[in-house]
């Protein structure tokens, strides 16, 4: 009945707004605002803040603002070796492939009662701590650098994790509301990395990058006062964690048996390959394009950050590509074609490397531009596919704990692809000043980008509204012990990112 209401109100609200064709501008500014009332009586007003600032704030902000900032810092402040920070941005994923953990002691370990306003207030003392002592500490060595930006980065997954969870539940209880909260958490991201590329080169500029760093402990700060003042339910069931570990081992086994079947494990190896193998020299053309000695570009703080926010905005352009022109495809040949596409797009960072670009006539900074909307696109089409395909891929009853495993695979690939972006910078021996074979470097990630099309087969040609599983698996999937009482379904809560999940039809 409640679920009923919160439709209703949305269809009610939805027909407001249709209705009030001739109220112009003012109707068109009055529409985000009553979408967001909505939510706000429909969710809880803390909920809809709680996304916000995490995916807002923690992910899109600092996210962005922490790639640009963190750059400059190893550059200017550490100066080390392009392939030295290609290695160490390694250390900066492990937190994001360690998600399900973060998920499991969530579920699993309640504080005082509480399973998410604890680790809100974790996470955002970890993140503070952690900017506070790479913002202030002159002369910091390179290993203590390294672990404050670790725990950033686990403050950001714990945080992300906790926010999932929250949205899993309240996406149980209102499965109607899922999509605008996907749709409040997409928006939140890309208007929070929009800002938070826009103004990072402005703040290295004026504060340094060590300074600027200091900015990376707001957002935490943020965090802690979400851990106070999110709603959440206190629990006193005292036999919750065992229950919770008896589920747990069910979906990990079933998430081995699944894994076995060539349906699940052939995509999902194409998925790893695709991105291990798009090895990254980020790191390198970094150093080159902001080197200022002649012939090399010698981009400003704020010309690299408004660079992102362009790409932020192109990426955006991506998802209404994908979304309005290409969902209808099959699997495998959009992901053929992205992947093609991909590879080519790499020409263009050839083309600027070696400077052909001015003897077409085009100045640098257009033909960066032009790049960087081009691969933001480009990437924005290549990898939703895959997160369909993978969303595709979960069992019945085991959604989360197998979609975290397909996250952690996905981790995995883009931790490879930084390690062996880090292998390659160094075998040609591309430094701080010596960009002679950068060239070469860009070269051999494009044709390790092309060299995965030769794995296409692996991708089934379903299309991406089909079911992928197959029937025993479908039907022998779900636990046994779903749909007993209301007391499991307010147990099984995720244990991982999961956003969709429902499952009233056993209750």
């Amino acid at each position: 009945m409640v679920e009923e209401d919160g439709v209703a109100a949305a269809e009610a609200q939805a027909g407001g707004l249709a209705g009030g064709g001739g109220g112009g501008w003012a109707e068109a500014v009055l529409q985000p605002v009553r979408w967001v009332r909505m939510l706000c009586r429909e969710l809880g007003a803390t909920f809809v803040a709680g996304v916000v600032l995490v995916y807002g704030l923690s992910q899109g902000f600092a996210g962005s603002f922490f790639r640009v900032a963190s750059d400059y810092y190893w550059k200017d402040v550490q100066r080390v070796q392009p392939a030295t920070v290609q290695f160490l941005s390694v250390f900066f994923f492990i937190p994001w492939v360690l998600k399900p953990l973060w998920g499991i002691m969530t579920d699993v370990f309640p504080v005082g009662g509480y399973h998410r306003r604890p680790y809100f207030l974790f996470s955002g003392i970890l993140g503070m701590a952690s900017a506070a002592i790479v913002a202030m500490v002159n002369g910091l060595p390179m290993t203590s650098a390294v672990l404050s930006f670790v725990g950033i980065s686990t403050a950001v997954a714990i945080a992300d994790v906790t926010i999932d969870a929250c949205i899993a539940k309240n996406g149980i209880d209102k499965p109607a509301l899922v999509p605008d909260m996907q749709s409040l958490c997409a928006f939140s991201s890309s208007l929070g990395a929009l800002i938070g590329y826009a103004t990072s080169g402005m703040f290295v500029h004026h504060l340094g990058a060590q300074g600027a760093l200091g900015v990376m402990a707001l957002p935490p700060a943020m965090l802690v006062f979400l851990g106070f003042f999110i709603y959440e339910l206190k629990m006193y069931q005292h036999n919750m964690k065992e229950k919770v570990l008896s589920k747990v081992h069910l979906a990990v086994k079933g998430m081995a048996q699944t894994i076995k079947y060539p349906v699940v494990w052939k995509p999902s190896l194409y998925m790893f390959l695709s991105l291990a193998l798009s090895i990254s020299t980020h790191e390198g053309q970094f150093y080159w394009y902001t080197n200022k000695e002649p012939p090399n570009p010698g981009f400003s703080q704020e010309f690299v950050g408004m660079v992102h926010a362009i790409g932020a905005v192109a990426s955006m352009a991506g998802v209404l590509v994908y979304h309005k022109y290409l969902k209808d495809y099959p699997f495998r040949s959009i992901l053929f074609y992205a992947q093609l596409l991909y590879g080519i797009s790499g020409l263009l960072d050839l083309t600027f490397v070696l400077r052909w670009n001015l003897l077409l006539g085009v100045p640098d900074a257009a033909f960066v531009t032009l790049e960087e909307c081009c691969s933001r696109v480009v990437g924005r089409v290549r990898l939703m596919p895959m997160m369909v395909l993978s969303t595709k891929l979960c069992p019945p009853g085991a959604e989360g704990t197998f979609f975290a495993l397909l996250m952690c695979i996905d981790s995995l690939g883009m931790l490879a692809a930084k390690a062996g972006g880090a292998v390659v910078l160094r075998a040609l021996r591309v430094t701080r000043t010596d960009f002679a074979r950068l060239w070469l470097a860009v070269l051999v990630r494009n044709l390790l980008r092309l060299s995965t099309l030769a794995a296409i087969s692996l991708v089934p040609t379903a299309d991406q509204t089909d079911v992928l599983l197959p029937r025993d698996l479908l039907l022998g999937s779900r636990p046994a012990s779903s749909g007993n009482d209301d007391d499991d379904e307010e147990e099984m809560l995720q244990l991982a990112r999961l956003t969709d999940h429902t499952d009233d039809d056993d209750a």
